[in-house]
């Protein structure tokens, strides 16, 4: 896909969700949060890679207070020497604001190993029934689904899930996709 192509996809995308009023943003995320919660998949992963909302992201926070005793784990963006995704465990009075404005670990945190993932959550402007996702454009879920062997799920609204985006040799897909409508295998 060229970069202009994904460049009108992500404005379109990202329209469409800064669209959905704040009522619509909390009923979507409660809906996926219960669609995961009832999950054999889910129920049984211990050590869970969640990501912080950031704007109108779908928000999954209240899955690490329904379920204290699991290992979350939140990422944390570096862009050098290459764009990449650093690990750590969620620590709710240890997050620190990006320059961006999203919230992340505090670096000081431990490090974990994306060996030791049993799940991945990983937002998405827009994911494809083939489990292909269009970011924010950095590279950085690419870069880390490609060494896990985690369960990958795409996490988006149901309006963003399309049935097939151009995808370039680097994009990763995911396993299976979540949305307010439920919880799919990609194709």
């Amino acid at each position: 896909m060229s970069l202009l192509a994904k460049s009108i996809l992500r404005a379109r995308c990202r329209a469409l969700r800064e669209a959905m009023t704040l009522e619509q943003v909390a009923l979507a995320s409660a809906r996926v949060c219960g669609h995961l919660a009832a999950w054999p998949a889910f129920q049984q992963a211990q050590t869970v890679m969640i990501y912080m909302a950031f704007g109108k992201e779908i928000n999954l926070t209240p899955l690490v207070e329904r379920f204290p005793a699991r290992r979350w784990v939140i990422p944390r963006t570096l862009a050098r020497p290459e764009p990449h995704l650093i690990l750590h465990p969620y620590d709710p009075a240890r997050l620190v604001r990006h320059r961006f404005g999203m919230l992340e670990p505090d670096p000081h945190l431990p490090i974990i190993e994306p060996g030791d993932l049993e799940m991945v959550l990983a937002p998405g402007l827009v994911y494809d029934r083939r489990g292909y996702r269009v970011g924010y454009g950095g590279g950085y879920y690419d870069r880390l689904l490609a060494c896990v062997t985690a369960v990958k799920v795409g996490i988006a609204y149901a309006a963003l899930m399309m049935d097939r985006i151009p995808n370039d040799e680097f994009d990763q897909p995911v396993d299976w996709l979540a949305s307010e409508m439920g919880i799919c295998q990609s194709i």
